[in-house]
């Protein structure tokens, strides 16, 4: 006979605790829970308190506790970004992003962008890093220098040719200051435009604005790379239209211009010596399509690139999404031989550099900056987007109890004291396959409701 366990591809012990579970009698409401939070693999769990109260006559109107919930506790999702720690967060933090890049592109009013900012030159710019040694690599028709075809999966790409001569410390040095030449590219990006519009810096400012939102990337190298959408405005931002000079061809030659100048010292310490940190010469700069009619770029597609790519990090190299404390971890996790030697680079250089926190970021390769950011006036912020989900969630909540709105009657305000205590996170088991399967069927739901998004699209009806 099939032991039940292997026929659910579950081991045993997990089968057990999703028997015990279901048969209790929060189940139904457990499940709720872990509806709501998308699935999420590491929910926080609260204790505690919210009693709403007529801010005028003092009359409760709805109380609420944590004790008659399974398990006392509340589940609410991370919120952790990462695709390796919660698949279900980090699939509402890439659409976040998407909207926000999409918002800076197309135009969206509630998002601080009009529509006409699509008629204002734009490109997608990627930048990256030199090179610390020849790789393994898939050059066109030809083999590699190692003279083998790899294909697209062998995970023998992007490493070293001979390990032993990579400069494992630049590489992972370079990493560390990519942040800082991203700042001192877009310093030196304004200089470059004003020079070729034949205008002072300040005339250059009083007539147009730059602004731009990126993600970076690790390549299989575990070098970070950049990708920016970069944006010419008017004078006031979104809402203005930039003067006749700025056209995508100055704005594409001027990125060159910038990235070739910028550099940056690290000082030499210990066995190592003075480096000049450059930018690499595979600088990409193209134009973005506003309507998908034939362009190599478009809108849709430069929105979903960025935030697919807002939600990975080192891991994608082999390395964990975890901090390293020693090189016997480096074993004792099965880190492959490239990633390995680039984090134990980063802990042997981090006394020479305590600063840079070289042995905190390790693995993430030195890489300590943010992975997706944007200039002010781009378009609207991760935060505000929350907002808005957070603002329609509570009236729901409100219309489901019954409770006044209070933007329909000013004189109809509510008064709410809560009191919530951290109480653990994270799931049993049986817990944790119920969240997966739950958050499977979610994904399953959003890609029939894309497919059919995209049909219609394509037949020209106004969906959304």
């Amino acid at each position: 006979m099939t032991d039940p366990a292997t026929a659910a591809g579950l081991d045993s012990a997990t089968l057990g605790d999703l028997l015990t579970v279901a048969g209790s009698p929060g189940f139904d409401r457990l499940t709720d829970q872990l509806r709501r939070t998308g699935g999420c693999s590491d929910p926080i769990h609260l204790t505690g308190t919210t009693v709403t109260r007529d801010a005028t006559t003092g009359q409760v109107l709805h109380s609420y506790s944590t004790d008659t919930e399974p398990g006392g506790r509340l589940r609410i999702a991370c919120g952790n970004r990462r695709a390796s720690r919660c698949p279900s967060c980090a699939w509402t933090y890439a659409g976040d992003t998407y909207h926000l890049i999409r918002a800076g592109l197309v135009g969206d009013p509630d998002k601080g962008t009009p529509h006409t900012i699509r008629d204002h030159p734009r490109v997608f710019a990627t930048l990256t890093a030199p090179s610390f040694g020849p790789v393994h690599n898939r050059p066109g028709k030809r083999p590699c220098r190692c003279g083998t075809h790899h294909p697209e999966d062998d995970p023998t790409l992007g490493t070293p040719l001979d390990p032993a001569t990579y400069d494992y410390a630049a590489a992972v040095l370079w990493n560390n200051h990519a942040s800082e030449l991203w700042r001192y590219f877009t310093i030196y990006l304004r200089r470059q435009i004003a020079r070729r519009a034949g205008l002072t810096q300040q005339e250059a400012r009083e007539q147009s604005r730059v602004s731009f939102g990126k993600v970076a990337e690790y390549q299989k190298r575990g070098a970070v790379h950049f990708h920016a959408v970069i944006r010419f405005d008017g004078p006031d931002g979104p809402d203005s239209p930039p003067p006749p000079w700025a056209n995508v061809a100055l704005l594409t030659d001027a990125i060159h211009a910038a990235a070739a100048r910028v550099q940056v010292e690290v000082p030499a310490a210990g066995d190592q010596p003075v480096r000049t940190l450059r930018w690499g010469t595979q600088v990409d700069v193209q134009p973005i399509g506003a309507f998908g009619n034939g362009e190599d770029l478009t809108e849709a597609a430069v929105a979903s690139y960025v935030a697919k790519y807002a939600t990975k990090a080192a891991e994608t190299t082999g390395t964990v999404d975890h901090r390293i404390g020693n090189k016997e971890a480096l074993v004792l996790l099965g880190i492959p031989d490239h990633p390995a030697r680039l984090i134990a680079a980063c802990l042997d250089l981090h006394p020479l550099y305590p600063d840079r926190k070289l042995a905190d970021w390790a693995h993430m390769l030195g890489f300590r900056g943010h992975f997706s950011t944007k200039s002010r006036a781009y378009s609207t912020t991760l935060g505000a987007l929350r907002q808005v989900r957070t603002d329609y969630r509570a009236a729901q909540q409100r219309a489901h109890l019954g409770l006044p709105d209070p933007d329909d009657n000013a004189e109809a305000t509510t008064l709410v004291l809560a009191h919530w205590t951290y109480a653990g996170h994270g799931h049993t088991p049986g817990e944790s396959w119920l969240a997966a399967n739950i958050r499977r069927d979610i994904q399953h739901n959003r890609e029939t409701a894309r497919e059919l998004r995209a049909e219609l699209d394509t037949e020209g009806d106004d969906w959304s």
